[in-house]
């Protein structure tokens, strides 16, 4: 009998963060239809001796290998039977009933693919938290942004966002997804290995004509940054080049090549911009993103083919039809309610 809820965090080198986090997951997770898994991905830290001393009540699998998120969680999420997978970060704090809403959600409609709770900041709780915030967005030339938060603008929370709505994508911090369609879309693209590969989940099962929900109704606290820092070379890297690689992969054909020559030009803006101050391990992080993107293209070809709507697919809720780059830096709109979609 598979188990209905299964709640898997990716674990690296944080044997801290799983003492800091782990205990509110138990806490608030109990049940016999619920299952908590570590998945270890290469850890060189005591993690698999303190899960084995300190969690014995927990599943561990241990990869062996850094595989990275998106492959990580693949190769995870292959050896596990059940209804819907929780995709938890290490370093979030859950709450009571966090776990209610969003499957309730997922029973009542099946076109539902992946639900994200509330995001908040685990060191500034009255605010929302940079990765996911009240649900994720994307603008018309594939910028990421979230109710809650524009760029690096965070918004408190003030309960402006405490409605149950339809978004672009769940954030992979905390997201609830349906483990059939999840495995039936091929699961996360491993070449993105981390950042963007839950957009690009999304994307493709909105492709296929389902839905992603945000739910105020459950709310976890996230620290943000466990891995890699948010000003890290390599995460500028990955965001650049992954971004270029979404684009590619999901973009209708009478938009690809207008978008993305625009979306190029915005990148060499962000490039100048770096420049300006003296950022130059940025600055080689954009161009060598730029490089693998245009090395990529024979293989992103072939995953456009897969990923393409399957027949009238309208996958517009949750995408803004103008650059979120002109709101915020030149008509200054810089909270979420005061975009107009």
């Amino acid at each position: 009998m598979s188990t209905k809820i299964a709640i898997v965090i990716l674990n690296w080198n944080g044997a801290r963060l799983l003492q800091q986090f782990l205990p509110s997951v138990l806490e608030f997770s109990k049940g016999d239809s619920t299952q908590i898994i570590v998945a270890d991905n290469g850890s060189t830290d005591e993690s698999l001796s303190i899960l084995g001393k300190e969690f014995p009540e927990v599943k561990v699998l241990d990869l062996k290998q850094n595989f990275g998120f998106a492959s990580g969680y693949n190769e995870t999420l292959k050896q596990i039977e059940a209804d819907y997978f929780v995709i938890l970060n290490s370093d979030v704090e859950v709450t009571s009933g966090w776990l209610e809403s969003p499957i309730k959600l997922m029973e009542a409609d099946k076109k539902i693919a992946a639900v994200q709770p509330k995001i908040l900041s685990y060191n500034q709780k009255t605010h929302f938290e940079y990765a996911g915030a009240a649900g994720g967005f994307i603008d018309k030339f594939g910028y990421p942004f979230c109710r809650g938060r524009i760029f690096d603008e965070v918004e408190a929370d003030k309960g402006q966002y405490d409605n149950t709505v339809d978004v672009f994508w769940a954030t992979g911090a905390c997201m609830f997804v349906r483990s059939d369609l999840f495995r039936a879309v091929g699961g996360f693209d491993a070449d993105f290995w981390a950042h963007m590969e839950e957009i690009d989940l999304c994307w493709r099962l909105k492709n296929r004509g389902f839905r992603v929900v945000y739910t105020p109704e459950s709310a976890v606290y996230h620290l943000g940054g466990g891995s890699l820092s948010y000003d890290n070379p390599k995460k500028l890297y990955l965001n650049f080049r992954n971004n270029l690689w979404l684009l590619y992969k999901n973009l209708p054909s009478s938009q690809l090549f207008y978008i993305l020559f625009i979306r190029m030009l915005l990148d060499g803006v962000a490039a100048f911009k770096l420049l300006a101050e003296f950022n130059f391990n940025g600055i080689l992080s954009v161009l060598k993103a730029h490089y693998h993107f245009y090395r990529s293209l024979p293989a992103l070809h072939r995953k456009r083919k897969q990923s393409a709507p399957e027949g009238n697919i309208d996958v517009s809720s949750g995408r803004l039809a103008k650059s979120i780059v002109f709101q915020f830096y030149v008509r200054k709109k810089k909270r979420f309610s005061e975009i107009q979609f």
